[in-house]
């Protein structure tokens, strides 16, 4: 009797009633936090029609705030993949003091507020900063300037690529390496290879992250950029500085871009995790 009893009791979760319920939740919290306000900044961008969402994503200083935050893209991304390869090549391919210490300083832009790190890039190249009369007398300008955004950009950014590469790299081990090095193969051959043809759609990962939080940035940038219409305002900022001109339209506009990039990842993240799922069965094929 107890078996038969044990044999026919509704787990949690199998219950229909609750399934429905928390599926019917969870797809309410979706619409109304995530594709409610997505699909208003769409709906009141075109609100007047095509013309009129061209001419507002003309104006001079959206163009202007456009081509810097591509810029600070076009520097920000490739120095980070350069550099969370590097840094997880270390990490998970040599054995050395402090290495536990290193992972947790690369990750440490994702525990400080950008708006703290900001200030503190203040602090150190600002004109009473550390390095700041330094810089003066050398006639060296980053802050309120282009090098401050990409500094600031770089330091919330550098942790994407690193964070993807490192479990992986650490889940792969280092035999393949350390076959490829006693066959011959120099240390940039192996990297280049072996390693990297293994963690390709990782990196492809985090750089895609990385692009979207560089073009996304607002805290850093705001701080040490100065938010000079024409001249420092990325794409964040611009919105922001239309918003408070009470250009609603421009506004909204100019918030379809960045809305476009973070639907660009999103549809890279599903094809990227998708190849990931197929690639183990097609190695397997290709090996049969």
């Amino acid at each position: 009797m107890a078996q038969r009893i044990n044999r026919y009791r509704v787990r949690v979760g199998d219950a229909p009633l609750f399934r429905v319920g928390l599926t019917g939740l969870v797809l309410a919290v979706t619409a109304l936090v995530l594709i409610a306000p997505l699909s208003i900044i769409f709906v009141e961008a075109f609100r007047r029609g095509l013309p009129a969402y061209l001419d507002a994503l003309a104006r001079p200083d959206t163009l202007h705030a456009l081509g810097l935050t591509l810029l600070v893209a076009l520097v920000c991304v490739p120095v980070n993949i350069g550099f969370g390869i590097a840094a997880a090549w270390t990490v998970t391919k040599f054995t050395f003091p402090g290495r536990s210490l290193l992972l947790a300083l690369v990750e440490l832009p994702f525990s400080i507020s950008p708006i703290i790190a900001g200030v503190a890039y203040l602090f150190v190249y600002g004109g009473q900063g550390l390095l700041g009369p330094w810089l003066a007398e050398h006639d060296i300008k980053i802050m309120f300037a282009v090098p401050a955004i990409i500094l600031a950009s770089l330091f919330v950014t550098a942790p994407f690529v690193v964070r993807e590469l490192v479990p992986l790299m650490m889940a792969q081990g280092r035999d393949e390496e350390e076959a490829a090095v006693t066959l011959g193969a120099s240390g940039f051959q192996t990297l280049r290879l072996v390693t990297l043809p293994n963690v390709k759609l990782a990196l492809l990962y985090g750089a895609a992250l990385c692009n979207a939080r560089v073009m996304g940035e607002f805290g850093a940038v705001s701080v040490v950029s100065g938010n000079i219409r024409g001249q420092t305002s990325t794409m964040p900022l611009q919105i922001e500085l239309l918003y408070q001109d009470s250009q609603v339209l421009a506004a909204f506009a100019a918030a379809t871009v960045l809305a476009a990039v973070a639907l660009f990842t999103l549809v890279a993240k599903f094809l990227i995790e998708r190849a990931e799922a197929h690639s183990p069965n097609e190695s397997r094929d290709a090996a049969g």
